[in-house]
C-alpha cells in the first residue's frame, strides 16, 4: 500500500555562495596595482550636537514646549569611517566559495522526500545547468552592488574578480562596474564576455564540476578625504550614554558584513509580480525587503517558496521556468525548511 509523499519536518540546506566579510582600505586611483600603497581604513568616534527633528506629538507641539526642547541639546557619539585626505579611492576586498550539492539537503528525516527531490533536481540541472543562477551571480560581482552605499555617485568602479587556483590567481577579470545596470541582467557590449565566462565558472562550480574560489576587489574612486560606509552593527539593549551608532569592524579595520555581501550578490529575483517596477530583490521565501516593510511574494498569490516547492515536490505541478529559477535560488540561498508538525 503506497503512502503519499510528504514534506520533511526536519528539511535544512547549507548555503552554497559562501562570502568572507569585506575589509575597507584606501589609496590612490592611479596605484591601484601596487598592493604595499594602499593602508587599511579605520573606524573612529565623533561627538556631534544635533537638534530636535522627530515628528512632534500633539501635546508637545506648543511652541514653549518646542523652544524648551531646542535648547535641550541632543548629544551623540556615532562611529563614523573615511578616507585620509591624500586618498581619493576606497579598496573593497572579499573572497568568495562555490560550493556543490545545491538541492541536496544537509538534514531531512523523509527518505522519500529526499529522493524526490534529488530526482527533481537532477532534471532541473540536466535542463537549465545552473546557466541562468550563475549568469545573474557574476553579473551582481561585476555591477558591484556589494558596494551599496559606497557605490553611489562615485565617479569610476572597477571590479576586479580573480579565481584563485593553490593560492594563486589563474584568471582575472576586469570590469568597468558603472557600465552594468543595477536593474536588469543585460551586459552591454564592451564587458559581456567577462560577465558571461564568470557565469559560466559559476554554473560550473554549482554543478560540482570544479572547484571555485574567487578573489573580488573593488577599487571606488570617490575624492579625498570622502566619507565611507561600512556595516552598521546592531546593538541589542544599548543602555544610556552608549553610542547612538556602531560600525562593523575586523581587527580595527572597516568592513561590510558577509551576510549583507551575500544578500547583495543572491539581488537576483525579478520573477516576483512587481519585478517591472521596483527591480532585483534578494532571493527569500516570502520575498521579503526590510527596508520596504514588505513581502513581494505572498502566499496568497501562491507565489512564496513554499507553495511553489510543495506543487513542484508533493503535486508534480512544474512551475514555470522563471519560478524554477528562484527555487533553485532559495535552496543555493539555504536554511531551514521544514514542515511544521
Amino acid at each position: 500500500m503506497s503512502t503519499a509523499l510528504k514534506t520533511a519536518s526536519v528539511l535544512a540546506f547549507e548555503r552554497k555562495l559562501d562570502p568572507s566579510d569585506a575589509l575597507f582600505s584606501s589609496g590612490k586611483w592611479e596605484l591601484r596595482d601596487a598592493d604595499k600603497e594602499w593602508l587599511p581604513v579605520a573606524i573612529r568616534e565623533k561627538s556631534v550636537r544635533g537638534t530636535i527633528s522627530n515628528r512632534l506629538k500633539t501635546k508637545d507641539q506648543d511652541p514653549a514646549k518646542l523652544d524648551a526642547a531646542i535648547g535641550n541639546p541632543n548629544l551623540q557619539t556615532v562611529d563614523v569611517s573615511a578616507l585620509p585626505a591624500d586618498h581619493d579611492t576606497l579598496k573593497v576586498s572579499f573572497t568568495l566559495r562555490v560550493l556543490s550539492g545545491a538541492g541536496s539537503p544537509s538534514a531531512c528525516n523523509e527518505p522519500a522526500y529526499r529522493e524526490k527531490l534529488g530526482t527533481t533536481v537532477k532534471a532541473y540541472v540536466a535542463e537549465h545547468g545552473f546557466a541562468e543562477l550563475g549568469h545573474r551571480y557574476a553579473f551582481n560581482l561585476a555591477n558591484g552592488r556589494f558596494l551599496w552605499r559606497n557605490r553611489i555617485g562615485a565617479e569610476q568602479v572597477e571590479v576586479r574578480i580573480q579565481r584563485l587556483e593553490n593560492g594563486e590567481p589563474s584568471t582575472t577579470w576586469n570590469v568597468d562596474a558603472l557600465a552594468l545596470p543595477l536593474r536588469s541582467f543585460e551586459a552591454p557590449s564592451p564587458v559581456r564576455k567577462s560577465v558571461e565566462e564568470l557565469g559560466a565558472l559559476i554554473a560550473q562550480g554549482l554543478r560540482g564540476e570544479t572547484h571555485l574560489l574567487l578573489q573580488v576587489t573593488a577599487f571606488v574612486r570617490i575624492g579625498k578625504g570622502q566619507e565611507v560606509f561600512p556595516s552598521q552593527e546592531l546593538i541589542l539593549n544599548r543602555g544610556r550614554g552608549d553610542k547612538s551608532k556602531t560600525l562593523y569592524k575586523v581587527n580595527e579595520v572597516a568592513a561590510i558584513h558577509s551576510q549583507k555581501i551575500g544578500n547583495a550578490i543572491r539581488s537576483i529575483d525579478t520573477w516576483y509580480p512587481e519585478a517591472s517596477e521596483l527591480g532585483p530583490i534578494a532571493v527569500e521565501p516570502y520575498g521579503a525587503v526590510t527596508t520596504q516593510g514588505k513581502a513581494y511574494r505572498q502566499p496568497r498569490d501562491k507565489m512564496d517558496f513554499y507553495t511553489l516547492l510543495d506543487n513542484w515536490m508533493l503535486k508534480d505541478k512544474l512551475p514555470a521556468v522563471d519560478q524554477q529559477h528562484y527555487v533553485m535560488a532559495v535552496l543555493v540561498r539555504g536554511g531551514v525548511f521544514g514542515d511544521k508538525d
